[in-house]
């Protein structure tokens, strides 16, 4: 089931976040960034910022009432970004992000927004080519990786971004 994250779900989002990237729990997925980043991916409270912050959703897939993934979605320049698609570690694999990019893609096309933005770590090659597989493309655009605040992790080497987009 798919729904829009309220508040009371700040703690369980950000227990899932972080463990899907950060820590040694993200080693059990594929979609670590352990290696790439110290620290945490993000905090309870910057969760509940988003959660509150117009312009944002963050959808939330749960089966048998766990929560086991989810995605932040905003308005940006005409499009939508598409970010912090998480799926707990030990259930990647299983189609959980497949179907959350679809409701993203789904929340898009009733909002009358024709195009889906993202960034990706340049280095995560097995993460670009799983986003291209599923229809979105390298625009050619980097950004650099830039960590305004410690609470959304430490390089442990220079990074950047690379943009993908799916029209829809």
């Amino acid at each position: 089931m798919i729904l829009k994250a309220v508040l009371a779900d700040a703690p369980v989002l950000n227990q899932l976040v972080n463990s899907a990237y950060r820590g040694d729990t993200s080693r059990q997925g594929w979609t670590t960034e352990a290696d790439l980043l110290d620290g945490t991916r993000i905090d309870e409270a910057a969760m509940r910022d988003l959660i509150e912050k117009p312009g944002t959703v963050i959808l939330t897939y749960r089966e048998a009432g766990e929560l086991l993934g989810c995605v932040e979605l905003r308005f940006q320049e005409g499009k939508l970004y598409l970010g912090m698609l998480s799926v707990k570690p030990d259930t990647q694999g299983t189609g959980i992000g497949k179907k959350l990019m679809q409701a993203a893609e789904d929340y898009a096309t009733q909002q009358n927004i024709n195009a889906i933005v993202m960034t990706v770590i340049s280095v995560r090659k097995e993460l670009i080519d799983w986003y291209m597989r599923h229809g979105y493309q390298l625009t050619g655009e980097r950004k650099p990786f830039i960590v305004p605040d410690t609470r959304w992790g430490v390089p442990k080497k220079q990074l950047e971004f690379v943009v993908l987009e799916k029209k829809l």
